[in-house]
């Protein structure tokens, strides 16, 4: 195979192709040549600092971009201008976006090609790489439950294939018979380690095999090439959706990046490569053929080194970002007004985990766009049995079963949002969230920040210990996602807000952590409003009224308080259930604190790093001349959960917590 592309690189077909056509795609094609050289030249002046150079990979992200539709996404990575070029960004806003102007597409925010635009139907990529590959996912699905006749196209490296993503994303691809082309730049390096070091195969096609999909090698330095495989691929998956894999063979001239070099590269490889540069024997055919000839070639060249230079001036013409802090933490979210939608029914008692199904059954029926997702949720209900019947009334496209690939679900789950659709995806346990860290701290949670995209995602987590089950079944883990903007996160401790925080997570367009105590789910029964509601996130509750100490905790904090205070009547404390833990209700704490002088913090999470530190440090900070006793944090042992129930009792925080009271009460 590897000589046939190699003879395909420089041989050309034009087949049905008209004399226009031909043209068109020249000019496509040399347009990113040019801007690279521009920027190249810039850099050697000093007028930018940095830039990932494409230069002989321009027919990979040119010829895919002509084969799909204006309306389909494209998920391009760093060497891909031509992506945009040919989607017809605005040469101006592209070189604003390059100098963190205004003008660009994130206001400043970032670099180079990290950035998307919905208008042009373009996904701004992580520098992770191989999380692109499980949002394509998303955007694909949303396509065939729609019965769209759409196709996605994501790229993807050589090297990235070798992380775990990219065979999450694509294994969830073959299952699901998504419509998404995976179109892998196989130009022999990642970063300097030669292909020969990531993998054993001869083809990174074969790993496609492997899934059970269909695959195509294509000579990625050959544009018609690249065109015509690619119009053919994505006709055929809009008829038939399903997944197929495109191996570019193509090279990479510059290093990296530009400051990383080409020293670990034979030169000999430059030498071959060189011969193969995709515009360069496109325009000697195309003068070949007489469909182009020298001066055609030079006026256009001349009319695009214009339009750049005129684009260049524009863009260093423009002021400097003037940074305004209220507009930065405003666009974190894309809603910073906490949703409410009051109860019109009576009330029904329910048990913890009812509650949660009963709020996830009503928003599936609010919102038909609303798709659930995790492993074993269809028929058999999920491990704790919150969806079971579900199928039988959403069906399974709504109701979907998963591999076992956290992260290329949470991924699809921000694809289902571009595509304005909503998402939920279901941890089996709270513990398994760190497979899909990536998707939710890097990419849900910064997206609306970075290029205006919202993720309309809720990620519930089974949480916390109790039951036994050791040191991967019962973690705390909350605190994890606390210091990441961009994310929100509810707790509830009883079974109304259980069912009114889901409901309004699920409202709510930004990304949700929603954390769920299994000990709670069928020990706990209480009132339930019935029918759709929601209860502001952000927004904590005093159960109860005191004067002398504040107890400001959450989820099953709440009732070992409850039981403390039961215990010992003569003691009057405001307690305050925070409910929501990013945002967390300051104003609600920091008042209760003033009228009572003494503070305890109390949470089942680890103590050291725990959220009770933020919590304790803003009240020294802002209550110091009203406190009569140090504030006092309480939480559980700063080591993993243990097995044994005795062990694990003694790592728990409630029996400290009862004593840390007493002491602080006497102080």
């Amino acid at each position: 195979m590897s000589e046939t592309i190699d003879r395909k690189q420089t041989t050309f077909e034009r087949r049905s192709l008209s004399d226009t056509e031909l043209l068109s795609i020249h000019e496509q094609l040399l347009r990113p040549r040019l801007i690279e050289e521009k920027m190249l030249s810039m850099l050697r002046q000093g007028r930018i600092s940095k830039w990932f150079s494409g230069i002989g990979q321009e027919a990979v992200a040119v010829g895919t971009a002509l084969a799909m539709k204006p309306e389909e996404w494209i998920l391009p990575m760093h060497r891909n201008l031509g992506t945009f070029t040919t989607r017809g960004v605005p040469m101006a806003r592209l070189f604003s976006q390059f100098q963190g102007r205004m003008n660009g597409f994130s206001k400043g925010r970032e670099r180079s090609f990290h950035f998307g635009t919905r208008e042009h139907r373009i996904c701004g990529m992580i520098s992770h790489l191989g999380p692109q590959l499980g949002v394509a996912d998303g955007i694909a699905l949303a396509h065939k439950l729609r019965k769209e006749q759409h196709c996605t196209l994501v790229f993807t490296g050589d090297g990235a294939t070798s992380e775990g993503d990219f065979h999450e994303s694509v294994n969830t691809a073959a299952v699901w018979d998504l419509p998404v082309i995976i179109v892998v730049e196989n130009n022999g390096y990642g970063l300097s380690t030669p292909s020969n070091e990531q993998f054993r195969c001869r083809y990174i096609s074969d790993k496609g095999l492997g899934y059970g999909m269909e695959t195509r090698v294509v000579a990625g330095n050959n544009i018609l090439d690249v065109v015509h495989t690619l119009r053919e691929v994505a006709e055929s998956i809009r008829r038939r959706p399903r997944p197929v894999l495109v191996e570019c063979m193509t090279f990479r001239m510059r290093g990296h990046e530009e400051a990383s070099g080409t020293k670990y590269v034979p030169q000999e490889l430059f030498t071959e490569w060189e011969k193969k540069d995709p515009v360069v024997n496109y325009e000697r055919w195309l003068l070949e053929i007489g469909v182009l000839d020298e001066a055609a070639m030079n006026e256009v060249r001349k009319r695009i080194k214009a339009e750049i230079a005129d684009a260049v001036e524009v863009a260093f013409g423009e002021p400097p970002v003037v940074p305004d802090t209220a507009a930065e933490i405003r666009d974190v979210y894309s809603n910073n007004t906490p949703i409410v939608v009051p109860p019109t029914g009576g009330t029904k008692d329910m048990r913890f985990i009812e509650a949660v199904s009963d709020g996830l059954r009503e928003s599936m029926r609010r919102h038909p766009q609303l798709v659930l997702m995790g492993q074993d949720i269809a028929e058999y209900g999920g491990a704790f049995k919150v969806t079971d019947g579900f199928v039988a009334e959403f069906g399974k496209d709504r109701v979907r079963n998963t591999p076992l690939c956290e992260s290329a679900i949470l991924g699809t789950g921000l694809g289902l949002s571009i595509a304005g659709m909503k998402s939920m995806v279901e941890m089996q346990f709270a513990d398994f969230v760190s497979e899909g860290i990536t998707q939710i701290t890097n990419n849900l949670a910064k997206a609306h920040w970075r290029w205006g995209q919202n993720a309309d995602v809720v990620v519930r987590m089974p949480t916390g210990a109790g039951a036994g089950a050791g040191p991967f079944h019962s973690q705390s883990n909350e605190a994890w996602f606390f210091k990441t903007p961009g994310l929100k996160i509810v707790y509830p401790a009883f079974p109304n807000d259980a069912k009114g925080l889901l409901c309004a997570a699920l409202e709510d367009p930004d990304p949700v952590m929603y954390f769920e105590h299994k000990m709670l789910y069928r020990s706990l029964t209480g009132p339930v409003h019935e029918g759709f509601f929601t209860l502001p996130i952000g927004v904590a509750n005093r159960l109860r009224e005191g004067t002398d100490i504040s107890i400001i905790t959450y989820g099953m904090g709440v009732h070992w308080a409850l039981e403390a205070l039961n215990e010992d009547p003569t003691l009057s404390a405001d307690l305050i259930d925070l409910r929501s833990l990013l945002p967390w209700d300051k104003e609600a704490v920091l008042e209760s604190v003033r009228r009572t002088g003494k503070v305890i913090v109390l949470h089942e999470d680890t103590l050291t790093g725990g959220i009770g530190g933020e919590i304790a440090a803003t009240i020294a900070e802002e209550c110091f001349e009203v406190l009569d006793a140090p504030v006092v944090r309480v939480g559980s042992l700063d080591t993993p959960v243990p097995f044994a129930v005795e062990l694990e009792q003694n790592f728990l925080p409630k029996a400290r917590f009862k004593q840390a009271l007493a002491r602080l009460k006497a102080y």
